[in-house]
């Protein structure tokens, strides 16, 4: 098949030919394939969503009120092939689209001697990858878990095979390369537990304190409004420590991946009420302070009719 007739050419196209001095034909051609190239770009880009839709529907169990490790795990990498997906397509695209109108064979042997150039200066960034890459493969960690690395803690946002992206509780965004984490320490895996300690006053009797803890935490995994945030029975461990004022018990809660927190938060609010019902003190800070005297002398005696505290404020 020849070349298509000047007839058949669109009039700009020809104008554009006459100012680069080129074959108008041969010009409407490699159009023709460029068009081509990115109609079939915007096909594969399309394809990845929908199989990235496909994999977050596979994993998604139809409860969103527990976001479970295969739903995690599914949604970090249905984002990583969105986003990976696009960068490779779209340097295809720009790839064959240069190749249209010349040889890259010679540009891409000079752009591998400079990426090997380059790469001895971008060590951080090949470690950042290939962390992410292993992070990806052993699953430590995926979108939405609660996580602790390199000093800062949060949820994670997105995942890429350069960095993590965390939201802290005050909303503050970190990013941390890959390459920077050393350790991870991950809240939400599986299981998580609320570890409640409360303080009561030494004139308490134990036993009965104790008691009422194990009566208020099985009222609480019972309440239909909450059960479904446990993940095994309450356990109330006993005296955890004999502070300076206070006795303090220790109550251990195991809850759903992520519901620490709020079970937790709603315990205390319980087991303060409930303390104040059976009339069991939860002490505040005391401090007793000693006065020596000289040997012989007296307490100083406010003068007859004195209030026994400091005078109140008078009002301006």
């Amino acid at each position: 098949m020849g070349l298509p007739q000047l007839s058949a050419i669109p009039r700009w196209i020809e104008q554009v030919a006459r100012l680069l001095e080129l074959d108008a034909g041969l010009l409407f051609r490699h159009l023709l394939n460029v068009l081509a190239i990115w109609v079939v770009v915007w096909l594969a880009m399309r394809a990845v969503n929908l199989i990235a839709r496909r994999i977050e529907m596979a994993v998604d169990d139809g409860d969103d009120s527990v976001l479970t490790e295969r739903e995690q795990r599914g949604r970090t990498i249905s984002g990583l092939l969105r986003s990976l997906g696009k960068v490779v397509l779209i340097l295809i695209g720009l790839l064959l689209t240069l190749n249209v109108f010349i040889d890259i064979g010679p540009i891409l042997g000079a752009a591998g001697i400079l990426g090997l150039a380059v790469s001895f200066g971008a060590q951080s960034l090949v470690k950042d990858v290939i962390s992410g890459f292993f992070y990806l493969l052993e699953g430590q960690f995926a979108a939405g878990d609660v996580i602790e690395v390199a000093g800062k803690s949060g949820v994670v946002e997105r995942m890429t095979l350069r960095m993590v992206v965390l939201r802290d509780a005050q909303g503050t965004v970190h990013m941390i390369p890959n390459g920077q984490i050393t350790t991870v320490s991950n809240m939400t895996r599986k299981w998580s537990r609320a570890v409640v300690d409360v303080g009561v006053a030494y004139a308490t009797d134990v036993d009965r304190a104790l008691a009422i803890f194990r009566d208020e935490a099985r009222e609480f995994v019972a309440d239909p409004a909450w059960m479904a945030q446990f993940d095994g029975e309450p356990e109330v461990v006993g005296v955890e420590s004999l502070g300076d004022n206070a006795v303090t018990i220790r109550t251990l809660l195991r809850t759903h991946a992520g519901k620490q927190w709020a079970v937790g938060r709603e315990f205390r609010r319980r087991i303060k009420a409930r303390l104040e019902r059976e009339r069991i003190d939860i002490p505040f800070p005391q401090r007793t302070i000693h006065v020596k005297l000289p040997e012989g002398a007296a307490l100083p005696v406010p003068p007859r009719g004195a209030p026994d505290g400091p005078p109140a404020p008078r009002a301006e």
